[in-house]
């Protein structure tokens, strides 16, 4: 067998090979337009059935709510509240949230609970376990359905601006606090994306003296698919700036084994804290330190108001 050797020249021998030109990969969508896609990766057929039927669920229990509620709503003693509490658990189950909770809530009368806030999941979530009302932006009350739930809810409506209007309202939260209704109160003021706790605004706590007592609340979304969430999965949960409640909705619907976590802290009388602003500073300080316990999968437990810093 004979090799034949073709001579070449060095120059060109020693010119780098021109590479073949590859088209760059386009990948495209599971399916088109935002409300159907997902943050994560595309899910299965199984995830977008499960969505469906979740979402059917929690309007038709909504509807079959709602009358019940307005007639209770008529009617004297606590059953409008309890009532309440079990809408919202089984609202919770029905879109596959499990809840879990650490901690004692406050068994007082005119008890202020002051959570951080990252999503409208929390007012599912902790209206499930609170024996207590909303105090809630005024634009919630003109939103459809959701304006109707949160006005049979018996909410109280706040400007979230800092004029004399918000001095009104505070009169208003007092009103309730001295009958005897526990608030949950929202200080942050806005929600976040869920990765941090946003200072409290002192403005909100105008009325914190009125209460009986005072709970912080760390409120944190710690599983997804059965497993600790982690920074990446914070978005899936956390509803802030534009984003619309319908896609955020079902981008939650098509997903399983999520739970959020309640950790009530210890129960503070605001009698006993030097001004309004000693209270919100200790309180924020309260559930910043409870939420990064629960971000991080450690076990937590219920802080004292002197414990965080």
């Amino acid at each position: 067998m004979r090799m034949e050797f073709v001579a070449r020249n060095p120059e060109e021998a020693l010119k780098p090979r021109r590479k073949m030109r590859i088209k760059p990969l386009r990948f495209k969508p599971f399916m088109p337009g935002e409300a159907w896609g997902d943050i994560m990766e595309p899910r299965p057929l199984g995830g977008r059935i499960r969505a469906i039927r979740r979402i059917i669920s929690a309007l038709i229990w909504t509807l079959i709510a709602i009358p019940i509620q307005a007639v209770l709503m008529l009617l004297p003693g606590q059953a409008k509240i309890s009532f309440g509490c079990f809408y919202h658990r089984v609202l919770c189950w029905l879109i596959g949230l499990k809840v879990q909770v650490v901690g004692k809530m406050s068994d007082k009368p005119a008890t202020l609970f002051l959570p951080n806030h990252s999503s409208w999941l929390d007012i599912l979530v902790l209206g499930s376990v609170l024996r207590a009302s909303f105090v809630a932006k005024s634009e919630v009350g003109e939103w459809p359905v959701v304006g109707i739930i949160a006005k049979l809810g018996r909410t109280v409506f706040v400007s979230r601006k800092r004029n004399s209007t918000v001095l009104r309202e505070a009169d208003t939260m007092r009103e309730r606090l001295a009958a005897g209704d526990s608030l949950i109160l929202f200080a942050e003021g806005t929600s976040n994306d869920g990765t941090r706790v946003l200072p409290f605004r002192s403005a909100f706590l105008a009325a914190a003296a009125d209460a009986k007592a005072v709970q912080p609340i760390s409120l944190v979304y710690d599983r997804l698919g059965g497993l600790p969430a982690c920074r990446r999965d914070r978005p899936l949960f956390a509803w802030y700036g534009d984003m619309d409640i319908a896609s955020h909705f079902w981008r939650i619907a098509r997903r399983s084994g999520a739970r959020a976590t309640v950790l009530l802290h210890e129960v503070a009388d605001p009698a006993t804290i030097p001004d309004r602003k000693a209270l919100t500073l200790a309180v924020s300080d309260v559930v910043a330190a409870g939420a990064a316990q629960l971000r991080q999968n450690r076990p937590a437990t219920p802080l004292f108001l002197n414990e965080a810093r």
